[in-house]
């Protein structure tokens, strides 16, 4: 294993944590936490298809993470009621 599998391991494991977490209740679908795990992870393996030259997941993992920032800032935004 070299560290481009790595480096996508680590960056595709945020992402699953995320999805777990979520599928457990442990996290908000919309909350915060769900949305930067997967922004951190997509941009790791972002940047792991980068470095092995792989456009195809280039352009998901990076579409994944610009709309996870959307998904914090709508969150962010949203006002609190109960």
């Amino acid at each position: 294993m070299n560290s481009n599998d790595i480096i996508g391991a680590i960056g595709v494991g945020i992402i699953l944590l995320a999805y777990f977490l979520n599928i457990f209740s442990l996290i908000k679908k919309d909350g915060s936490l769900y949305f930067i795990l997967n922004i951190i992870g997509a941009s790791i393996a972002c940047y792991a298809s980068y470095l092995i030259d792989y456009v195809p997941f280039i352009i998901l993992e990076a579409t994944w993470a610009i709309v996870s920032v959307f998904g914090l800032i709508r969150s962010i935004k949203k006002p609190n009621i109960f």
